[in-house]
């Protein structure tokens, strides 16, 4: 029994590694208009739920940019899809906090905010895509 094992043991070692990666062919669109709600919660604004729309115009590989509007105005944003094809990021050149998200479904995302500091807060937003707007491909540069 012991011989037995340890030789399942030593295969299982033995045995080369596989690791998955997905092609670029496989990266899943994120171009159109996301609308769903998001929850946030902070110490300065408490537990808030609004409408949230965002709008990715761009995509070219694994990057892509959009833009959303919110009470403070226009939040222009760029991000990439990662390796696994399910987890996202966006960042925006005057924000303070990040968004990391997961692709749940071909029109399905969720995305969450967090930021710390003074105007710490974090929240998450489940949404939709309500229409797949024209992919535009750029070269790269």
């Amino acid at each position: 029994m012991k011989t037995t094992a340890i030789a399942i043991i030593g295969f299982v070692v033995s045995c080369p590694v596989f690791t998955v990666t997905a092609s670029a062919d496989d990266v899943p669109s994120m171009v159109g208009t996301w609308v769903g709600e998001n929850r946030t919660i902070s110490d300065k604004k408490g537990l808030r739920v609004w409408k949230k729309t965002i709008h990715i115009t761009e995509q070219v590989d694994r990057r892509f940019r959009g833009h959303f509007t919110y009470s403070a105005g226009t939040k222009k944003f760029f991000g990439v899809v990662y390796p696994d094809n399910v987890s996202f990021s966006w960042v925006a050149s005057d924000s303070k906090g990040y968004n990391h998200g997961r692709i749940l479904g071909n029109d399905s995302i969720t995305a969450c905010y967090v930021e710390s500091g003074a105007e710490a807060t974090a929240g998450c937003a489940e949404l939709k895509r309500t229409s797949k707007e024209p992919l535009v491909k750029k070269p790269p540069e």
